[in-house]
């Protein structure tokens, strides 16, 4: 794979700054510019984010003296200086889907982790391991949008990392209905203990927008791509209820399945054991070499323990067990700002350019 020069566009806020981290060591992708609010520009990077950094490794010190351009003013700087841009910004939807769309007519693809586009028909919204074929809608993206080059694709809500791949690969037992509880880290709110007191010793029973995303996201995931859009799949009836609890990252999953041909417990933990998607096959960078990894320990997985697994881009699961009103229950685990937010980003844009959507 050849080199390509990237921007970042939120590059000051908790996921930008796991993509400055990501980044910064990457085989294939240089980041040259970091974009964020009319506050931050100009400044230098290492200026933008005193006092607020919230990686658990230093500021990179080849990003440290990049100055910070306005994301909305400085768009049309970044024509010829690089070759895609991620995206985490936090504005209105609103704001989000047409500052998304000003990059790509600007024919800069944009690779989002944004929630704005995840429902525009045309938008492929992918996690590499489950729906690489959906990356086939961009040539009708394009010819919306008028582009050659220039596109939108988007990785899905970080939570939904924690159960929909442990799902996905049983789907050919005819999964009927789903129930899930989530329990997210404050990182997906782009928070730390320092900046969230009120989280110590509490649960927060509600996160805004979060459980409509857990049940309807997974359907456009394994929706079917007809006339240049994608579908929602109307099955499984998925129910969900979301909750921020005091853990610094990791979101676990508590799942409850039931299925049109109820599998034995062995053949779960085999289908688990052996599923690989595109990455895998494709060797890519950031794809984790076991893509789910089952824990045969009462007690496991645990976010502190695990959600580093991988390089924080695998899945945990642990806990299966038969299920008196469902047909099973079980534990998943993911990192929300690894493989649920930064690390699915580059993924997905390491997938990209393998099939040449970048050139």
């Amino acid at each position: 794979m050849r080199t390509y020069k990237v921007g970042i566009v939120g590059a000051t806020g908790m996921v930008g700054q796991r993509f400055a981290g990501i980044l910064s060591r990457h085989p294939y992708f240089t980041p040259v510019c970091l974009l964020a609010s009319a506050k931050s520009a100009g400044l230098r990077y290492e200026e933008a984010v005193a006092g607020r950094w919230a990686m658990p490794f230093p500021i990179p010190e080849n990003l440290k003296d990049l100055v910070v351009l306005d994301a909305e003013r400085d768009a049309e700087t970044l024509v010829g200086k690089v070759d895609f841009i991620f995206c985490a910004v936090n504005m209105k939807k609103e704001e989000i889907r047409a500052l998304e769309e000003k990059y790509a007519r600007l024919e800069i693809p944009v690779v989002s982790n944004n929630s704005a586009h995840r429902f525009t028909p045309d938008v492929p919204m992918v996690i590499p391991e489950i729906n690489p074929e959906h990356l086939e809608v961009i040539p009708s993206q394009r010819k919306r949008l008028g582009t050659k080059r220039g596109f939108i694709a988007v990785k899905s809500n970080c939570s939904l990392q924690s159960y929909v791949p442990l799902l996905h690969p049983l789907r050919g037992f005819g999964i009927k209905n789903v129930a899930v509880c989530t329990y997210q880290a404050i990182s997906g709110a782009g928070k730390t203990f320092e900046r969230m007191p009120e989280i110590l010793d509490n649960i927060i029973p509600f996160i805004g927008g979060e459980e409509e995303k857990s049940e309807k996201e997974p359907l456009k995931i394994w929706g079917t791509l007809k006339g240049g859009e994608i579908l929602p799949a109307t099955s499984p009836a998925i129910t969900a209820q979301c909750l921020r609890v005091p853990v610094s990252d990791g979101h676990t999953a508590a799942v409850f399945v039931a299925f049109e041909k109820k599998p034995a417990k062995e053949e779960i933990l085999a289908t688990w054991k052996n599923y690989r998607g595109l990455p895998q096959e494709l060797a890519l960078p950031s794809a984790p070499k076991q893509f789910i990894h089952y824990f045969e320990e009462d007690d496991r997985p645990q976010a502190k323990l695990d959600r580093d697994l991988e390089g924080g881009m695998a899945i945990s699961a642990g806990r299966l067990r038969e299920d008196g009103l469902f047909d099973y229950r079980f534990i998943g685990l993911s990192h929300n700002t690894l493989r649920g937010a930064a690390g699915g980003a580059v993924l997905l844009a390491e997938l990209l350019a393998e099939k040449g959507y970048m050139e």
